[in-house]
This record gives structure tokens, sequence and C-alpha cells, in this order.
């Protein structure tokens, strides 16, 4: 992958909550001359952003369309409740759905869980977006249900946040249009998020020239040749010397005739 193949940047899309930073990182350490572009985006606009080709690959929230996208899960993110500070739950390390029965639960209409049936009391109006619910939670008027990530990047000063058992869950995932081969870049970012030495078989590595067979051969005999002088020089014995280093002719009187 040189010169003319590479692409002049990588495109890489991700979703609020997600932070790309170690792997960016170490793309730029692998791949100084190829620039990475980040682009933030919604999770519901994730998978038509990748299908229609606005980036090569992203990290995204799954579910995502497995007919167009390919995808590689990476974690799965805790469930937290997002509380003013001095709300009751916070006496408490952690909760479950019962400690929120009698609480409204706020669900935006950007809600990243797969709730079956949402727990505590709806609210009379659900908020446009997580960013608004954060609003009213500060404001007193419920409480939210979020994946941690976004608990974090919505902090404030008066609310805190308990992790919630037994809650549905979010799984963050590397995905990428499904092409036949994999373009090098992606294959490149895929192995830098599993973790991939920069001497890996996969990725740039495997782009490399390959030795010939008669070169392969060449090599090998070459290999033996200097292992059995090695050997020779290790033990100080030569061709027609027998184990201990003596020679194999005897001393002695002459046989007579």
């Amino acid at each position: 992958m040189t010169g003319s193949d590479i692409p002049s940047s990588f495109r890489l899309a991700y979703v609020p909550g997600v932070t790309p930073t170690k792997w960016v990182r170490v793309w730029h350490e692998r791949l100084p001359g190829t620039p990475l572009e980040l682009i933030q985006v919604p999770p519901a606009e994730a998978g038509r952003l990748l299908a229609d080709g606005g980036a090569e690959a992203g990290l995204v929230r799954l579910p995502v369309d497995r007919d167009v996208l390919s995808a590689i899960p990476l974690y799965t993110e805790t469930t937290v409740v997002v509380i003013p500070k001095d709300h009751a739950v916070t006496a408490a390390e952690e909760v479950t759905l019962p400690d929120l029965a009698d609480e409204i639960v706020l669900h935006p209409l950007d809600d990243l869980l797969d709730w079956e049936t949402l727990p505590g009391r709806p609210a009379i109006e659900r908020p446009a977006s997580t960013a608004d619910a954060i609003e009213l939670v500060a404001a007193g008027v419920g409480v939210l249900l979020v994946p941690q990530s976004l608990a974090r990047l919505h902090h404030r000063k008066d609310l805190t946040y308990r992790p919630v058992l037994e809650a549905p869950e979010s799984r963050v995932a590397l995905s990428w249009p499904q092409e036949e081969p994999t373009p090098d870049l992606v294959e490149e970012f895929i192995g830098i998020v599993r973790g991939r030495t920069v001497n890996s078989t996969r990725g740039r590595a495997a782009t490399l020239p390959q030795p010939s067979a008669k070169e392969k051969a060449k090599a090998k005999r070459a290999g033996t040749a200097t292992g059995s002088a090695r050997k020779q020089a290790a033990t100080g014995r030569h061709a027609g010397t027998p184990k201990g280093g003596k020679p194999t002719g005897k001393r002695g009187k002459p046989r007579g005739r």
C-alpha cells in the first residue's frame, strides 16, 4: 500500500459518547502520511452516512443494517440513571429498576436503549433529545437512563448518576460498508482497534512484497548450510571425525603381512 494506492485521508465517523482518541493516536503513529478525519454523527444517522460513502468506517451503536454494513462489536456500555445530586437514590452505589418505580422516567426521542417496558412513570411528553432530557432532570422533572458515556458527556455539577442493574445496555461497534475485498485503510483501522501490532500479518504488513518459492528454497538451503557450519564450529568436529573429536585413523604397529 504505497504511492498512489494510499487515499489522501481516512474518514472516521463516531457517535456522541464514543471516544476514539486512543485509536486515532495509534493511527497517526503508524500512518503519519495519511490524515484521519473525524466526523461526529447522531446515532440515528450513522448507518446512512456509512452506506452513502460519507465515511470509510464508523464507531457506531448497534444494531446496524447487516445487509449493507459490516460490524465488529467492541464493547458494551453500562446503563446508568442520571439524577440530581440531592436525590434519595444517591445513597446507593447501584440501582435496580424497581427502585425507580415511583419516578418519572424521561424517554427522549433519540433514546439508545431497547426497552420492552420503560420503568417508572412516563412523562407527559417525550423530550426531543438526550440533551433536552438532561435539562429536565436538572429542573427536577424526572430521571433519565442512558449509556454511561452519555452521562459523562452531558455532565453537570448539579447532577450525578448510578449504575442500573438488569437494564438494557448499548453496544458499540466498528462498522464499515460491505465490500470485497475490504479496503486497505479499513483493514488498518480494524487492526488498530483489535490491538494488532505494526508487524501483524494482516493490514499494511500483508501488502509488502512476498518472496517467491525459488527465493524461499534458496534461503532455506542457505540457512541449513549455516546451521551445519555453526554446529561444527561449536563441537570442533569436521567431516570424518567421530564424536569426541578424535581422528578416525588408528596409531600403532603396522599389521604383518
